[in-house]
């Protein structure tokens, strides 16, 4: 798969598993192997939840 399969597998994979579970899914909804491609892919876990779509992005506090 190309960089861009990747990532749109694991957006893909994460937006099942919160239709499945009725809830933002969490590292431990996953085998190890699934949980790593998907942070490989897409970043560390919060990262990943937002690149699916499925948590907005944490806003930058001003100072």
């Amino acid at each position: 798969m190309i960089s861009d399969e990747k990532k749109a597998w694991a957006e893909e994979v994460l937006r099942r598993k919160k239709e499945e579970l009725g809830r933002l899914p969490t590292k431990k909804d996953f085998d190890d192997v699934t949980c790593s491609q998907i942070k490989a892919f897409l970043g560390p876990w919060p990262r990943a939840l937002e690149a699916a779509g499925l948590k907005q992005p944490k806003e930058k506090k001003s100072q």
